[in-house]
């Protein structure tokens, strides 16, 4: 009868020889009773945790110039377009022509 180790390692496509496989076993079975003793510690009303370090966002926050300006020198959001349009070396209406690349 097949373990669940030697299942594991037949997908794994790996040839255990007996010393390797006596080895595994125990960092196996060292695992599973680590994985015990964190299943045996209650953590209710702990939020989930994503990092281990709780920094902030270092980025600058995701607004338009516009809306970080003061209200009152703020250009608006078309003559923002107007500037970058102004600036493209070719257009076609209202956009921006790129040559073909294909």
């Amino acid at each position: 009868m097949k373990t669940e180790l030697d299942i594991t390692a037949d997908l794994a496509l790996l040839e255990l020889t007996g010393d390797e496989r006596v080895r595994l076993e125990a960092e196996v079975s060292r695992l599973l009773d680590y994985f015990a003793t964190m299943d045996s510690i209650d953590v209710t009303g702990l939020e989930p945790t994503t990092h281990a370090l709780r920094e902030g966002n270092r980025l600058r926050p995701d607004k338009p110039a516009a809306e970080l300006a003061s209200a009152d020198d703020a250009p608006s959001a078309e003559s923002l377009a107007d500037d970058i349009l102004e600036q493209a070396p070719d257009l076609e209406d209202r956009f921006i022509a790129i040559p073909n690349v294909l």
